[in-house]
C-alpha cells in the first residue's frame, strides 16, 4: 500500500505560506525605515515587490487549498455533479490571505484615518490611531477582520491592513512620512483632501 503524504504537503504549503509572509513583513519593516530615511523611491520600490509577494502569496494559498479539496474528495464531486451548487468553503485561520470581499475593503480605512488624526490634532502614536480608528470602523468590520495572521505575531487581520493603508497615504501624500518613529500624521494635502470630501456632501 502506498503511503499517505498528504499531510506532509499540506505541512508544506503552511511552512512556505509561512516565510512569505516572513518576507512581506521584513519588506514592510524595511519601507518603514526607508521612509523615514526619505528614501520614497527605494520605498516605493519595496512596497511594489511586497504588493507581487502577496499575488504570489495568494497563489500559493489558492493550490494549497485546491490540494486540501483534492485529498478530501472533493473536486472529484465537483466534476461528477457540476450543475450542483456548493456551500461557501469555511475561511480557515491559518490560510493567511482571504478572497477579496470576504475581508473588509481597504477602501474603507482611509477616511477613518485620517478623520482619528484630525480629531486627536494632526498627529498621534500609531497605537492610539489604531484605537481609534478600530472604534470608528466596529460596526463594519466583519468576523474574519479579527482574526491573528499566522506569521505576524498574532497581529490582527484588520490592524495589518490598517497599516498597510497607512502606507498607501503616505504615498499620496495625505500623511506625512517623516514623522518621528511609531507616530503618524496627516499632512496639509491630506486636511484639504478631507475639506473637499465634506464640502461635497
Amino acid at each position: 500500500m502506498a503511503e499517505d503524504n498528504s499531510s506532509d504537503v499540506s505541512s508544506a504549503f503552511g511552512i512556505l505560506l509561512d516565510e512569505i509572509d516572513a518576507e512581506i513583513d521584513r519588506i514592510k519593516e524595511a519601507s518603514s525605515e526607508l521612509i523615514r530615511l526619505d528614501d520614497y523611491k527605494q520605498a516605493r520600490k519595496a512596497l511594489a515587490r511586497a504588493e507581487k509577494l502577496g499575488i504570489f502569496r495568494d497563489r500559493v494559498a489558492a493550490l494549497r487549498e485546491e490540494w486540501e479539496r483534492l485529498i478530501s474528495g472533493e473536486i472529484e464531486e465537483e466534476r461528477e455533479y457540476p450543475q450542483r451548487r456548493r456551500a461557501p468553503v469555511k475561511v480557515r485561520r491559518d490560510m493567511g490571505k482571504l478572497p477579496a470581499g470576504v475581508t473588509t475593503p481597504s477602501e474603507a480605512y482611509r477616511l477613518p484615518i485620517l478623520r482619528a488624526l484630525v480629531e486627536m490634532g494632526g498627529s498621534a502614536r500609531a497605537r492610539d490611531v489604531l484605537a481609534r480608528v478600530f472604534e470608528i470602523m466596529r460596526p463594519i468590520l466583519k468576523e474574519v477582520d479579527y482574526e491573528p495572521l499566522t506569521s505576524s505575531r498574532g497581529e490582527l487581520r484588520w490592524h495589518n491592513t490598517a497599516e498597510w493603508v497607512r502606507w498607501d497615504l503616505v504615498q499620496e501624500g495625505l500623511m506625512k512620512g517623516d514623522s518621528p518613529r511609531g507616530i503618524w500624521e496627516i499632512s496639509e494635502k491630506g486636511r484639504e483632501y478631507l475639506e473637499s470630501l465634506s464640502k461635497d456632501t
